[in-house]
């Protein structure tokens, strides 16, 4: 790769080894640059600075904090999508939005996913600079850039919602200040396929689009054990999925939401030994000895043929029987309704024989040209 291709390879790994939704336990150890979810994850850059914002009404009372094992929604009345209601994100905290959202800012390229899935794409008011799907995403005002939070332009733009990532995807004391200012933040944060869908129709109640969420929900879950059903009776090889390579080696924490995706897909997932970092070393890497390597960078230029040339790569079992295979890391690790087609992906990189469909979407990498 050159030099650009690696500034920016490091930049989206940063948002990629958050997307992949670590344990929330500490910040990730991550490479020292920045950035998922754009061809997904990278080293992590703070913002710079917060910008100062003044509030365009008095502040309303901020969310309580309540515990919870997993993301609920509590309506206020009975009727299905009647507002106000409440609802209680991944973090814990129950959030009241007063009526139903038609400006809404989201800070994560998953949440912006999801709400175009939901249908409620044309109240997208505010995104991020790696909003990608489906493509007129990127068309809203960005208050993300670099994963630095905007927040006078949030201000400006006086959204009825806001959806924010958490364990630092979106920063912890951008999320306080913007529910001092008075509007209403939900934060999502899954740590496995499950929490996945069930964000879905956490979102969905938020916006309104209870019904829409439910439907997105069943196909996933029906997607996903077409899956899981192809593999279940076939062997497990050890699978290294990378995240990313230089100036560290990236794969899965220990419980990430990477290693559930490797375990469904019918693989035996290699981490780095630690809940909260993706840095593994090549030692430890050695030792665990992966029979496949899943290539998740394969969008920044990582290719089948540059790993094997790799120092002290060619002693593991999937080098040396070219067991190398590129991915569409975006579906693969991006929480949002393609995932079931990104579960599908991993388990063919996996199991190229399986009796499986191929995914839908997505994009193919590292092909070799037809010779003319």
């Amino acid at each position: 790769m050159n030099t650009r291709t690696i500034g920016i390879a490091s930049a989206l790994l940063a948002l990629v080894l958050l997307g992949c939704q670590a344990p929330p336990a500490a910040t990730p150890t991550m490479a020292p640059t920045q950035t998922s979810q754009a061809p997904t994850e990278a080293p992590t850059v703070a913002p710079t600075s917060s910008p100062t914002a003044s509030p365009t009404d008095e502040p309303t009372a901020s969310p309580t904090t309540e515990p919870t094992a997993s993301s609920t929604v509590e309506p206020t009345a009975s009727p299905q999508a009647q507002f106000p209601r409440t609802v209680v994100d991944d973090e814990g905290t129950s959030v009241t939005i007063e009526s139903e959202p038609q400006s809404i800012v989201s800070l994560t390229p998953a949440n912006t996913e999801t709400l175009f899935a939901l249908g409620a794409g044309d109240r997208l008011t505010g995104g991020t600079d790696f909003d990608d799907y489906p493509p007129e995403a990127a068309a809203a005002p960005d208050v993300v850039v670099q994963v630095e939070v905007l927040t006078e332009q949030i201000v400006d733009i006086d959204p009825d919602l806001i959806l924010a990532g958490g364990n630092n995807f979106t920063p912890p004391a951008e999320i306080q200040r913007l529910r001092e200012l008075g509007f209403p933040v939900v934060v999502t944060y899954p740590e496995t396929v499950d929490e996945v869908l069930a964000d879905i129709e956490l979102v969905g109640a938020a916006v309104g689009a209870d019904e829409e969420a439910a439907t997105i929900v069943a196909a996933m879950e029906e997607r996903i054990a077409q899956v899981t059903d192809a593999v279940a009776d076939l062997p497990q090889p050890r699978v290294f999925y990378e995240i990313g390579y230089l100036p560290d080696i990236y794969g899965p924490a220990d419980d990430s939401f990477t290693a559930d995706m490797v375990s469904l897909a019918g693989g035996e997932p290699i981490t780095t030994g630690d809940p909260v970092s993706f840095v593994i070393p090549l030692e430890r890497l050695v030792d665990e000895d992966p029979e496949i390597i899943v290539l998740g960078d394969a969008a920044y230029g990582v290719c089948p043929d540059s790993v094997a040339e790799r120092p002290g790569w060619d002693e593991m079992t999937a080098v040396a029987n070219d067991a190398i295979v590129p991915v569409d890391d975006i579906i693969v690790t991006r929480p949002a309704p393609r995932l079931g087609e990104g579960l599908a992906a991993l388990a063919l990189a996996i199991h190229p024989d399986a009796d499986l469909a191929p995914p839908t979407a997505g994009t193919s990498y590292c092909e070799v040209p037809a010779t003319p």
